[in-house]
C-alpha cells in the first residue's frame, strides 16, 4: 500500500536570489516535502528502513539549502533528486520551498515552487 509521509514546515535561513544583496543578507525559507512509497515492511514489522527517515530527509534539505542558488526553482530539483539518492525504491516526491519576502517594487509575503517526480 502506498503511503503519503509529510515533513513540513523545515524552517532555513539561506543565501538564493538573482540579486546581489540576497545572496550577501540571506533570508528565510521553509522547505516542505511529500513522499509517497510503499511502506508495507514499516507498517507491518515496525521497521525504520520501510519508509522515509525524517532525519535523512531534514539532513538532505539543510545540506541544499545551504548551497546558495539564483533560483528556488534550481535548489528544489536538487533536494528532489538528493533525496532520490537517499531513499531507495519506487516513490514519488515532490519538494515546496516558499521564500518569505521576496525582493519586489510591491509587497509580496510569499513566492513558492513545488517540485514532483515520480521514481522507478
Amino acid at each position: 500500500m502506498f503511503t503519503k509521509i509529510a515533513i513540513e514546515d523545515i524552517q532555513c535561513y539561506s543565501h538564493h536570489g538573482c540579486l546581489p544583496e540576497e545572496t550577501v543578507i540571506g533570508g528565510h525559507y521553509r522547505v516542505d516535502v511529500n513522499i509517497e512509497l510503499n511502506a508495507d515492511r514499516a507498517i507491518l514489522a515496525d521497521e525504520l528502513s520501510g519508509t522515509a527517515d525524517y532525519v535523512v530527509v531534514n539532513k538532505v534539505v539543510r545540506e541544499q539549502m545551504a548551497i546558495p542558488s539564483k533560483l528556488i526553482e534550481h535548489v528544489a530539483g536538487r533536494i528532489l533528486m538528493a533525496l532520490h539518492r537517499e531513499i531507495t525504491g519506487e516513490m514519488t516526491i515532490e519538494v515546496k520551498i516558499t521564500k518569505y519576502n521576496p525582493p519586489v517594487n510591491s509587497q509580496i509575503g510569499l513566492a513558492s515552487v513545488t517540485l514532483r517526480e515520480h521514481f522507478h
